[in-house]
């Protein structure tokens, strides 16, 4: 399998991932601080929204060079 087999696989599936999840959500430590024995610390949660355009053009993409990798003889 070439190279140009992974990349469309991948971005077919990060594609399929996106069009189903919508999105993803992690948490980022924004600030700490210590004062004596007792520690703080903030957390935000940050959340990604995928659009269906980007999802649905991973997907295409993704096609058209597994159709195109698949054509071209190495």
């Amino acid at each position: 399998m070439n190279g140009i087999k992974i990349a469309a696989i991948a971005l077919i599936l990060a594609g399929v991932l996106g069009l189903a999840y919508g999105g993803f959500t992690y948490t980022k430590a924004t600030h700490e601080t210590s004062v004596g024995p007792l520690s703080l610390s903030v957390q935000d949660r940050e959340t990604v929204n995928i659009p269906i355009w980007a999802g649905i053009g991973a997907v295409v993409i993704g096609g058209v060079l597994l159709v195109v990798g698949s054509n071209r003889k190495t």
